[in-house]
């Protein structure tokens, strides 16, 4: 038994991870950047309306798998990979699948926040407005949506034609979460998304993203094991490209499987 983490799932509630229906699926993928591989024959089910969280020591692949989740490799030249990663049964790299639709159905959070150097309501408009929204009420119907499901609402409700560049970085990234939500997305990516912000700030990104599993799926990265601990339902653990171990959050924390799971969370290594 784990102690280092056993008074996060005693004094803190714990969703139960349930058998929701597979939402991604991850078989047998292999994947090279330009003369190295990164990830070596990746398998791992990832259920709708849960947090999987993925955990590991830089460099050992866990960001490289996120950013397939959505294709955002196809931006770097030289990749290739085999294997298939599915939504909803589909292989998003499949000829038939529209990256523009992919990249709505499945939204991205990066580890710094990024608000468009425009205004908070420009910013959560942009997306709809890109897929041809142009209806005024409906914008303004989404903007209000989206600020509330963000947990920013209240904050900037009365400075929306201001400035998102004037907002703290906590505030920031939330707003670039609410920036996602207006698409409609099935899942939401988030790439250490707390990292560089104040413990305060961190705690209301937990928060909101213990309130967003109620409707989306969610794959965050993060290298605070407190932080995966306390916010996910299913956590994979990674080790030089590879997935060591993949298992309900509080029995990876509690009760590895892997002699080497235990090693790293406990801080022998990493």
């Amino acid at each position: 038994m784990s102690r280092l983490y056993s008074d996060i799932f005693t004094s803190r509630p714990v969703v139960k991870a349930t058998a929701h229906k597979p939402k991604f699926e991850v078989a047998e993928v292999n994947f090279w950047y330009p003369g190295k591989q990164a990830l070596f024959d990746i398998n791992l089910t990832i259920p709708e309306q849960s947090v999987v969280a993925f955990i590991g020591p830089s460099g050992c692949g866990k960001s490289t798998l996120l950013r397939m989740m959505n294709r955002m490799n196809d931006l770097i030249d030289g990749c290739k990979h085999t294997g298939q990663v599915r939504l909803d049964g589909q292989d998003i790299n499949s000829p038939d699948v529209n990256l523009i639709d992919l990249r709505r159905r499945v939204g991205m959070v990066f580890q710094k926040s990024n608000p468009f150097p425009k205004t908070i309501y420009e910013n959560v408009v942009f997306g709809p407005r890109v897929a041809g929204v142009r209806d005024r009420a409906r914008l303004e119907y989404l903007v209000e949506r989206c600020l509330k499901q963000a947990a920013l609402w209240g904050e900037v409700k009365d400075r929306l034609h201001t400035s998102a560049l004037a907002l703290s970085g906590g505030q920031q990234q939330r707003l670039c979460i609410a920036r996602s939500l207006a698409t409609d997305p099935q899942v939401l990516l988030m790439d250490e998304p707390a990292s560089a912000l104040d413990p305060k700030s961190t705690n209301a990104i937990e928060d909101l993203i213990d309130d967003l599993k109620r409707q989306y799926t969610i794959v965050i990265v993060t290298h605070n094991m407190q932080q995966a601990a306390r916010v996910s339902d299913w956590t994979a653990f990674f080790y030089e490209g590879k997935v060591i171990e993949f298992n309900p959050t509080k029995h990876l924390f509690t009760k590895p499987d892997k002699k080497q799971t235990e090693d790293y969370i406990t801080g022998r290594f990493g």
